[in-house]
């Protein structure tokens, strides 16, 4: 279907040197787009990613950032060549500890990385989408978009916060050409959630809540993206795309 077709478009893809970051990557190239890709350890030349985009037959740029730091944001803004046809805001960080004991730095950390440089981002991408009229942003959120969680309130609060943040673009950009979404993974096999998997016990309880019965795969993102990046959501506004094997349905 043409509507899907990413042919002649360019995406940039935060957070893309592994896991869900690298599938959406993928999923992109194959459907036709080059990519620009962006963490703070990617490999300016060489990476796997890179790899597996060129393969495809489509273009890879590499940059470094680091989300945690305001300037070096802003630096990368700067060396940006081009203002991309999509943005995926993906890179994300996670920082474990019980409120009672949750350090002012890892709250700096999270909301750093997971809000701040985001919003940075999107408000200067989106505004040259604005003047061009037309651009897709894609952000990712989470299940702590609609739940607590536990033993993370920094990355809570930073991913219901993506969640108001992605409506709140939508409604002033989407009469300007720009679909600001969002894709909110459930329980995924990433590095994000080693720790969970490691634990026996929650293993056991998130599996008996998942109708789909297993852990997701990044590559179950590579659907979803490819759908809110391309003409197919043309008319898809302040969504955010629930992609958990059912739980939330739970």
């Amino acid at each position: 279907m043409n509507t899907f077709s990413l042919e002649g478009k360019t995406a940039l893809v935060t957070g893309c040197k592994r896991g869900i970051g690298f599938a959406m990557a993928e999923g992109l190239a194959e459907a036709g787009a080059d990519i620009i890709g962006v963490s703070a350890t990617l490999e300016l030349e060489g990476s796997a990613i890179e790899a597996a985009v060129t393969k495809i037959g489509r273009k890879f740029t590499a940059y470094q950032c680091d989300f945690a730091d305001r300037d070096a944001v802003y630096q990368f803004l700067k060396n940006l060549e081009v203002t991309p046809d999509i943005l995926i805001n993906n890179a994300g960080t996670i920082m474990r500890k019980p409120a009672a004991e949750h350090p002012d730095e890892y709250w700096d950390q999270v909301i750093d990385v997971n809000l701040n440089a985001q919003f940075i981002l999107s408000r200067e991408i989106g505004a040259k989408m604005v003047e061009r009229g037309s651009g897709k942003i894609i952000f990712t959120a989470s299940l702590l978009t609609f739940q607590g969680g536990i033993t993370v309130p920094g990355y809570a609060a930073s991913k219901g916060a993506i969640g108001q943040l992605t409506k709140a673009l939508a409604n002033e950009w989407a009469s300007k050409g720009v679909n600001v979404n969002a894709i909110a993974p459930g329980y995924i096999a990433t590095d994000n959630t080693e720790a969970l998997r490691n634990d026996p016990v929650r293993t056991e309880q998130i599996l008996a809540r998942i109708p789909a019965g297993r852990w997701g795969d990044p590559n179950d993102f590579k659907g979803p993206t490819v759908f809110l990046a391309s003409e197919a959501s043309s008319y898809v506004n302040g969504e955010i795309l629930v992609v958990d094997g059912g739980w939330m349905g739970r």
